[in-house]
């Protein structure tokens, strides 16, 4: 989870994909020497069905392979690249839990530690996981801690460290099999593959909090458009993580009951909305088309931020109250998402809870060059995909994909080989 050198620029973009209650989005990007994400490009969805993605499930396969093929099609336009080979997906959702799941290895005398170990207990895990649950499956595995001869460390080992016992505990995200199958489903028909999923609330940890802040303790509320998750993380091991599924969306919809058609309330609320009637600085009045556009409605600045409080109280109340009880283990809370950016947000949950609150930013992780409106807290998700993706290339570099070149002169060989064996096929047969 700590921040690491991410690497030196690769010759293959770098593509994360956000699978959203309003739309599909998509970023390429390089790593730079620095360590820095250079946006190359950013395209989201033109035509993007309200049902497609609900609550953070894909409600239609055929529909997401569409729109998702629409969208990488138009990213590859605009980096001008021939094909996008590889993407990477942060998943989420109310079916998100997360499970502590426990494995030993005994090697019979004390040696080396090796990478393939390590990696036949996380397997272990997540088969332990798949069985309990069939209708279950493991999205994310992350290392809580390892013990070597019953000595407790937080670091991974290493082949230079020799045990004779080895164990670990890991934090596993499970999700219902159907949002991992619906997801993977929706990939087929276009000619990219998931190259690996990533857990949401752990990519916008890798862009959000500093290796302090993961080892003094923080916490991450991410504001969605359907779906609002917060995440407590405490050196490496996550304390706690809930899904409630309501977000910005329902605020819309709750405008909406005034009369005020669905793309107007969603403007009156990004504009003029305000989390609390105490933070509202005119109480103005507002005049908008009404639903069937014969007439208009007129709505009150704090009657309108009345009806946003009221919904925030009912998403964040509980998860503030859970929050609070990890007060002294946490030094403090991050916001981000779309519904974040609700004016006076953070004084509205600074009130709820004696933790520091602040807007967690993905921007130094950003390269000089990039436009200031990819610095808004709906951007994190994929700023922070980027940075696992990349991640788990340099942790797996034998599965990098071949430049273009590379790929079409392996195909000429081939057909070269293919043709030069049906010339001496026919000699022997003649």
């Amino acid at each position: 989870m700590a921040r690491k050198n991410q690497g030196t620029i690769l010759s293959h973009p770098l593509v994360a994909i956000e699978l959203g209650g309003h739309s599909v989005r998509a970023m390429a990007a390089e790593m730079t020497e620095e360590g820095l994400v250079r946006v190359l490009g950013v395209e989201s969805s033109n035509r993007h069905s309200p049902n497609l993605v609900e609550r953070g499930m894909v409600n239609s396969t055929s529909n997401a392979s569409y729109v998702i093929g629409e969208v990488l099609k138009l990213l590859a336009n605009r980096i001008r690249v021939e094909a996008l080979t590889q993407v990477f997906v942060a998943l989420g959702g109310r079916s998100m839990q997360m499970v502590t799941v426990g494995s030993k290895r005994h090697q019979g005398y004390s040696k080396e530690i090796h990478q393939y170990l390590l990696d036949e207990m996380e397997a272990e895990c997540r088969q332990k996981i798949e069985m309990h649950n069939p209708q279950a499956a493991v999205l994310g595995v992350i290392p809580s801690y390892y013990k070597l001869d019953g000595n407790m460390q937080c670091d991974q080992p290493t082949p230079q460290q020799k045990a004779m016992q080895v164990e670990a505990c890991y934090t596993a995200f499970v999700g219902k099999k159907e949002l991992f199958e619906k997801v993977e489903g929706s990939f087929i028909r276009t000619p990219k593959h998931i190259e690996h999923t990533c857990v949401r609330a752990d990519v916008l940890l890798s862009a959000l909090a500093t290796a302090d802040d993961i080892q003094n303790g923080c916490a991450i509320l991410d504001m969605g458009a359907q779906t609002t998750t917060l995440s407590i993380f405490k050196g490496n091991q996550y304390l706690y993580t809930k899904v409630i599924p309501l977000g910005g969306y329902d605020i819309s919809r709750d405008i909406e009951q005034y009369g005020i058609a669905l793309p107007y309330a969603e403007r009156l609320k990004c504009m003029y909305g305000y989390a609390s009637p105490a933070y509202v600085p005119a109480d103005n009045c507002y005049r908008i088309p009404n639903a069937s556009q014969t007439d208009s409605v007129v709505i009150r600045a704090n009657e309108l931020a009345e009806v946003i409080a009221a919904r925030l109280d009912q998403t964040l109340d509980g998860l503030m109250n859970d929050l609070n009880q990890y007060a002294g283990q946490i030094s403090v809370l991050y916001i981000t998402g779309g519904a974040s950016m609700l004016n006076g947000v953070e004084s509205y949950i600074q009130t709820k809870t004696t933790i520091p609150v602040m807007y967690g930013s993905h921007a130094p992780w950003l390269s000089m060059d990039t436009p200031d409106e990819l610095c808004a807290p709906t951007y994190a998700s994929l700023v922070g995909t980027l940075l696992q993706g990349n991640q788990y290339r340099q942790d797996h570099p034998d599965e990098q994909p071949e430049d273009d070149i590379i790929r079409r002169l392996k195909k000429f060989k081939k057909k070269v080989e293919e043709e030069t064996l049906n010339i001496f096929t026919e000699f022997e047969n003649n």
